[in-house]
Protein backbone atom coordinates (compact mmCIF):
# COMPACT_ATOMS: atom_id res chain seq x y z
CA UNK A 1 0.00 0.00 0.00
CA UNK A 2 2.69 2.37 0.64
CA UNK A 3 4.66 1.78 -2.08
CA UNK A 4 1.50 2.18 -4.65
CA UNK A 5 1.14 5.49 -2.69
CA UNK A 6 4.92 6.74 -3.24
CA UNK A 7 4.44 5.30 -6.18
CA UNK A 8 1.73 7.47 -7.32
CA UNK A 9 3.14 10.49 -5.96
CA UNK A 10 6.43 10.18 -8.07
CA UNK A 11 4.38 9.89 -11.04
CA UNK A 12 2.44 13.32 -10.15
CA UNK A 13 5.63 14.88 -9.38
CA UNK A 14 6.94 14.27 -12.77
CA UNK A 15 4.12 15.22 -14.47
CA UNK A 16 4.05 18.24 -12.78
CA UNK A 17 7.41 19.32 -13.00
CA UNK A 18 7.57 18.39 -16.88
CA UNK A 19 4.95 20.99 -17.74
CA UNK A 20 5.88 23.08 -15.28
CA UNK A 21 6.92 26.79 -16.62
CA UNK A 22 7.23 28.19 -19.91
CA UNK A 23 9.73 26.70 -22.56
CA UNK A 24 13.58 27.97 -21.60
CA UNK A 25 14.51 28.12 -25.08
CA UNK A 26 13.04 31.38 -27.25
CA UNK A 27 12.89 29.57 -30.95
CA UNK A 28 14.18 31.74 -33.57
CA UNK A 29 17.00 33.82 -34.24
CA UNK A 30 18.50 37.38 -33.43
CA UNK A 31 20.95 38.10 -36.81
CA UNK A 32 23.68 40.77 -36.76
CA UNK A 33 24.40 42.78 -39.74
CA UNK A 34 28.51 44.14 -39.29
CA UNK A 35 30.04 45.73 -41.81
CA UNK A 36 29.32 44.25 -46.07
CA UNK A 37 32.72 42.29 -45.35
CA UNK A 38 31.84 40.38 -42.42
CA UNK A 39 29.24 37.48 -42.28
CA UNK A 40 26.14 37.85 -40.67
CA UNK A 41 26.36 36.95 -36.77
CA UNK A 42 23.39 34.41 -36.11
CA UNK A 43 22.50 33.31 -32.48
CA UNK A 44 19.54 30.64 -33.06
CA UNK A 45 17.06 29.31 -30.06
CA UNK A 46 18.75 31.54 -27.03
CA UNK A 47 18.59 30.07 -23.62
CA UNK A 48 14.98 32.86 -22.10
CA UNK A 49 17.35 35.41 -20.02
CA UNK A 50 20.62 34.60 -21.58
CA UNK A 51 22.82 38.17 -22.47
CA UNK A 52 25.18 38.01 -26.05
CA UNK A 53 27.37 40.89 -26.61
CA UNK A 54 27.57 42.41 -29.80
CA UNK A 55 30.36 42.02 -32.47
CA UNK A 56 32.81 45.60 -31.76
CA UNK A 57 31.44 46.21 -35.43
CA UNK A 58 27.37 45.61 -34.99
CA UNK A 59 25.21 47.78 -37.02
CA UNK A 60 21.58 46.79 -37.31
CA UNK A 61 19.87 43.81 -34.95
CA UNK A 62 17.07 41.86 -36.35
CA UNK A 63 15.09 40.22 -33.96
CA UNK A 64 13.73 36.95 -35.76
CA UNK A 65 12.19 35.37 -32.55
CA UNK A 66 8.70 35.52 -30.81
CA UNK A 67 9.98 37.05 -28.27
CA UNK A 68 11.46 40.67 -27.30
CA UNK A 69 14.43 41.14 -27.52
CA UNK A 70 16.16 44.38 -25.68
CA UNK A 71 19.77 45.86 -26.37
CA UNK A 72 21.82 46.83 -23.60
CA UNK A 73 24.48 49.90 -23.44
CA UNK A 74 27.04 48.22 -21.91
CA UNK A 75 28.46 44.66 -22.64
CA UNK A 76 27.09 42.22 -19.19
CA UNK A 77 23.55 43.46 -20.17
CA UNK A 78 23.42 45.45 -16.86
CA UNK A 79 20.88 48.18 -16.48
CA UNK A 80 17.67 48.56 -18.99
CA UNK A 81 17.41 47.74 -22.21
CA UNK A 82 15.52 48.97 -25.73
CA UNK A 83 13.13 46.64 -26.98
CA UNK A 84 12.84 45.36 -30.20
CA UNK A 85 9.67 43.45 -31.29
CA UNK A 86 9.39 40.05 -33.06
CA UNK A 87 10.37 40.32 -36.68
CA UNK A 88 11.74 44.04 -36.04
CA UNK A 89 15.03 45.70 -35.64
CA UNK A 90 17.49 47.87 -34.47
CA UNK A 91 20.16 49.97 -35.38
CA UNK A 92 23.37 49.25 -32.91
CA UNK A 93 25.93 51.64 -32.63
CA UNK A 94 29.37 50.12 -33.17
CA UNK A 95 31.41 49.78 -30.44
CA UNK A 96 32.16 46.56 -29.04
CA UNK A 97 30.47 47.69 -25.50
CA UNK A 98 26.41 47.04 -26.13
CA UNK A 99 24.79 43.71 -25.58
CA UNK A 100 21.34 42.05 -26.20
CA UNK A 101 19.24 39.82 -23.92
CA UNK A 102 16.29 37.74 -24.77
CA UNK A 103 12.76 38.04 -23.06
Amino acid sequence: MFSTVLGLAAVSATAFLAGAGPSDEVKGEVVVFTTEVEQLSRYQNLPAGSCRRLPPTAHVLINLTGSRVFIHATPSCLGPGIPVDPNHGWHAPPSGQFSFSVA
